[in-house]
């Protein structure tokens, strides 16, 4: 398989999974309404892609660093959104 198209799909793949992040956090902005949201579920999910950004800073990867910090940060805004407005 060609490099350029490995990269392409895993570029791509990061793209969507992180921009989907965003609905959540505008919602949550704009509403302040977090009780359906599983404080669990965010509070491990946060957890993962945090330790996603650590692996790709020991791999020195480029698109794992740059699509997991971004994906941190709006986890992370929901998850901290969910603590303060419960």
């Amino acid at each position: 398989m060609n490099v350029t198209l490995i990269d392409a799909v895993g570029g791509f793949a990061a793209t969507l999974t992180t921009v989907s992040f965003l609905p959540q956090v505008w919602q949550v902005w704009r509403t302040k309404h977090t009780a359906d949201i599983s404080l669990g579920m965010y509070g491990f999910f946060t957890l993962g892609v945090a330790l996603w950004l650590i692996y790709g800073i020991l791999l020195l990867s480029w698109p794992i660093i740059i699509a997991n910090a971004i994906t941190v940060l709006l986890a992370g805004a929901v998850l901290v959104m969910k603590l303060k407005f419960g």
